[in-house]
């Protein structure tokens, strides 16, 4: 009868098993790269937050000691500037940011800050 039992034997769990253990790894492949998009969102703001802050402190001088000023702290927080502009006394930048959440799959993150001084006329 035990000979009877292991014929009848096919190795279904098992399959089942490596199915199911595929479906967890391949959603947490997705929550990985879910996860790394965010976060790239996350560095590209405040990239540009900081470089804005610190291009506007140099736009007194002129747009490209600003300009300058800031891509040299979006590049010390892993981003690029894609845009720079001095209106009046504030500094306008883009800043992109470049993800690779999975092997081979690029992503880009995009953000925009302005910062100068407060415009007391216009309140």
């Amino acid at each position: 009868m035990t000979a009877r039992r292991l014929a009848d034997d096919r190795g279904a769990a098992s399959l089942w098993l490596l199915a199911v253990g595929l479906v967890f790894v391949a959603a947490g492949l997705a929550g990985a790269a879910v996860g790394a998009a965010r976060v790239a969102r996350h560095q590209a703001r405040v990239a540009a937050d900081l470089g804005a802050l610190a291009g506007a402190a140099r736009a007194i001088e002129d747009q490209q000691a600003a300009c300058e000023r800031a891509a040299h702290i979006v590049a010390a927080n892993g981003g690029r500037v894609t845009d720079c502009v001095v209106d009046g006394l504030d500094l306008i930048l883009t800043v992109t940011v470049t993800v690779e959440p999975l092997p081979g799959l690029f992503r880009v993150a995009n953000a925009s800050a302005r910062a100068g001084p407060i415009n007391t006329a216009a309140a």
